[in-house]
This record gives C-alpha cells, structure tokens and sequence, in this order.
C-alpha cells in the first residue's frame, strides 16, 4: 500500500502513477449483432471466433458461439436478451464456455455457468474446465468390472450397473424415472461416490422435490445439483449435461466415482431442435438436425471407467428420457438405446397397478451388469428373471380358468412372491446383505410358505433384524466372495425367525 499522500500533492502522485502506467496497445475485436429472437442472434464482424467461445453483448449479457457460417455467427443467449437488438455491440471474451469444478462445488446448487442458486457465495476460487471435452480413447479405458449398487432389488439383481457404464431410463410422463436416479444417488451416500443431478428443464418444483430428499436423507453434501430451469434462455438449457459431465469428469481424473443423472435428454434434444430451426438449419426426422445423435452420443462417450495408469477414475451415467405412449421406437428414444450400454423401461400400467419401481422386465436389460455384477448376488439371481417371465406369461393363462397341475400352481406362488419381493418404496434402499438374504429365502422356498402381502413387511424389518442377529455377516459378503453354505443357512434362519415372527402378528387376534 503506498504512503499517505500530503494535502496539496496528490495531483503530482497521480501524474506519477500514470507516468508509471505501461502503455501498450491491446487488440479487442468487436461485432454487431444483425438480428435477435428467441434466444438466437446473428452476429457479424467476428472473422476468429471459435466455436462454443464466450461472446459479452453491450448490456452485459453472455452468450456463446454455437455454429459458424462464411459470413456471421449463429449465438445463443446465457442471459435473458432484453435491449439486444439489431446493431448491438459484441465483444469476443476469448475464453471457451467453461464451468467451475472442484470441491468447493459439493452440497451446491448452481446453474450452468458455475452461477449459485442456492444463495451461497459466488465459485471465485474453483477452477474452471471447457464444457467441451473430448472423451477419453479406447486406450486410457479399462473394462467394467466393480459394481455400482443402487439399493433396488430390482436393479442390482437383474439388471446390475458397473462403475463407468451408461444406463439409460426411459419411460412415460411420471413412471417413475427421476424417482429410480435419486434412490440411485442416495444409495451412493456411504460408497465414495460424488453424484451429480443434471435438471434440463424440468419444472422447480420437481428439482425443488429431489433437492429435499437428498438434503433430508443427508446426501447433499457428496452431490452436485446443476439447474436450467425451463425460464432460462434455450442456450443454457442445451449447455447444462454437457457442463454436469464437466464437473463429473473432474472427479473421475481425479482417481475418484462419480454419478452423473442427467433429466432429461429428451428435453435437450427438443432444445436443440428449437435453436436448430431457429438458424435455419435444415430439419431431418421429426424435424430434428441430422446431428443430434452425434451431439448426444459426444456427450455419453465421456463417461467411462479408466486404466489404472490414469488413475483408475469411473465416471457412471443415467440418461433419463420420456416416451410417448410407451413408444420405443420414437427417434431421440432409439437414439438413446443405441448409444448407451442397456436400458431401464418403465411402464405406465405397472406403475398404476403399484407395482414400483415399474420396470418392464421383458424390455429392460444391461448389457455389462452381468460382468460387474457382485458373484454372490449372480449366484442367487441366474434364475429370477426366467422365473419371473415364465410367471408373467402363465397368470396371463388363468385369467380364463383355474388351473390344477400342482406344478404350475406352483409357479405362480413363486412368480407372486418374485413380484411382490421386487416391489420396493421410495427411500427405502437395501444393502447387498439385505438382497441376498431375501434371494436366498427365495431360492430356497423359504417365502412360498407365507402369504404375498407378508414380504413387504419382512423387507422393511430384515435390515435391523440382521443387525441384531448377525451383526458380523455383512464383512463376509466382501467383493468377488460367493454364498458359502453356512453363512446361507445363517441367513435362511434368520429370515424364518423375522418371517414367522410377523406371520404371528398377523393372525393374532
């Protein structure tokens, strides 16, 4: 700090200071916006500008250049474009479009650009990344083999999901989708996974809903919530997944798991679509630009497990997207499937019939879950799918009549305990000694004994009675172990125990 300056000196001091000032020339290149509408502008005079480089407009405003032509440059608007207009000035901030990553980021909400939401102090000290990074090469990936555990029957028994993988959710307007990503990220609690919910235009209340839960249930200090909420320009809607895997991507090459959930894909690509038409480029199916796959399959590619050279790093995703009518077959949903490593549908008339999480076992599948898959969980499950499928199509049989073969009868006692096992309320995740000791009560017949409407009352009690009876049991169940067969019977006992104990209550008067 300099020396105080005397009454009647201060005019030599600031002579002085300029005198000191380095004079040197600095280049600032300036455009002109041609015409603005509807979060687009079409600006002129910037002959170097890269792609997705900042541009700040005259009142302050941020955008980005999101295509380039010969002659002008299509930007999109990060802030609301009240007083841009045509012949409005922009400058080049020769800085790519970026977001703060970093630990600082954990517990926070913000939105896209790194802004906070949640009123707490401004990112200044995190670093910042391009929201544009290019995936990693085959060579720095390394094979899906650690299991990523959700808590949902299920999911870890039938369709399991490896730490790297990216598993798609897909169903109708209010399924249960968001509902299955949250269990998902609240599982990831205690596990060292940093989870990162990415909301692309979903309504406040809905993100209102997930910030809650998690901060209820404890979780929000190990997750990342990123917002573009349906009143913010379409820029920075179409930017968001691509800067929540930014800030995933930073935990990842940092040696550490992240879970990124982004909700949804099928609003960015409506998104996309909008600022598409609106720089007139031409439309393809349903009118969306022929590169919407090559956008959404650029974004899915940077999530991937890495080699223990780069630090061994995974970085999971959960693309969710809505259909219409249960319809598969639409565009931006056989895009998605395509892209990604299998698929989770759920369906309408399961979630009505209450039977949730609602996935359709027949159409959902994992295409690396077998390989990450915890053994003893693939020991105890090989069969529960084909079990559960033979029953599905045999109840649809007795509608017409009843059935006598014992055999079949049978079957269907199984299948209605499989359904009624694989039923399983909101925040109410189980642990891997949970799941195997009721998929070895299963497999052993254990629960064909009591009545269908018994199970969910021995899910709900089984986690603390195991803690009481077997407090030492969840150390042997350690990664790559099997069911050894004490332990199994262990377990089979315990289960009795708790199962014959509820049935008592039950027809007690």
């Amino acid at each position: 700090m300099s020396e105080p300056v005397a009454d009647g000196a201060w005019l030599d001091e600031a002579r002085a200071r300029v005198a000191r000032a380095p004079l040197t020339p600095e280049a600032e290149t300036l455009g002109r916006v041609l015409h603005a509408a509807d979060g687009l502008t079409q600006v002129s005079g910037l002959p170097d500008l890269r792609l997705n480089e900042l541009l700040r407009f005259e009142g302050g405003q941020q955008g980005f250049a999101l295509a380039l032509t010969r002659d002008s440059v299509e930007a999109a608007l990060l802030d609301p474009g009240e007083g841009i207009g045509a012949g409005s000035a922009v400058r080049a901030v020769g800085e790519l479009l970026s977001v703060p990553v970093g630990p600082s980021l954990l517990g926070r909400v913000i939105d896209p650009l790194g802004r906070p939401l949640d009123g707490g102090p401004p990112l200044t000290a995190a670093p910042r990344r391009p929201v544009e990074r290019p995936a990693p090469a085959v060579i720095e990936r390394a094979a899906v083999a650690e299991p990523l555990a959700t808590g949902l029957l299920v999911v870890d028994a039938l369709f399991a999901i490896g730490r790297g993988q990216r598993e798609l959710i897909i169903g109708d307007r209010a399924t249960g989708k968001t509902s299955l990503a949250v269990d998902a990220m609240l599982n990831q609690h205690e596990s060292g996974v940093v989870s990162i919910y990415v909301a692309i235009g979903q309504r406040a209340t809905a993100v209102e809903r997930v910030i809650e839960a998690l901060r209820q249930r404890g979780a929000a200090d190990r997750c990342v919530i990123v917002v573009a909420s349906p009143a913010t320009p379409p820029g920075l809607q179409w930017m968001a997944p691509f800067a929540g895997m930014t800030i995933a991507e930073e935990v990842r090459d940092r040696g550490g798991h992240a879970l990124i959930v982004l909700d949804d894909l099928t609003k960015h690509a409506a998104t996309h679509r909008e600022l598409a038409l609106l720089g007139r480029e031409p439309p393809g199916r349903e009118a969306y630009p022929g590169d919407i796959f090559y956008v959404h399959a650029r974004l899915l590619e940077r999530a991937a497990r890495l080699a223990p050279e780069r630090g061994g790093g995974s970085l999971t995703a959960l693309p969710i997207a809505e259909t219409d009518a249960g319809n598969l077959s639409a565009y931006i949903p056989t895009n998605l499937i395509s892209i990604t490593d299998g698929q989770i549908v759920l369906d309408q008339r399961l979630f009505a019939a209450n039977q949730r999480p609602a996935v359709d076992i027949g159409l959902s599948v994992s295409r690396v879950g077998g390989k990450a898959q915890p053994p003893v969980l693939r020991q105890l499950a090989g069969r529960l799918r084909l079990d559960y499928a033979q029953f599905l199509e045999l109840e649809m049989f007795t509608r017409f009549g009843g059935i006598s073969d014992n055999r079949v009868r049978g079957q269907i006692t199984r299948g209605q305990r499989i359904r009624a096992l694989l039923a399983q309320p909101r925040f109410a995740s189980l642990r891997l000694l949970d799941q195997v000791a009721l998929l070895a009560a299963l497999d052993a017949g254990l629960l064909d004994q009591w009545p269908a409407t018994l199970i969910a009352s021995l899910r709900q009690q089984l986690p603390g009675w195991l803690d009481s009876t077997l407090p030492q049991a969840a150390e042997t169940l350690g990664p790559g172990k099997t069911l050894a067969e004490p332990l199994r019977d262990r377990l089979l006992a315990a289960v009795k125990s708790l199962g014959e104990g509820l049935l008592a209550e039950v027809k007690t008067p």
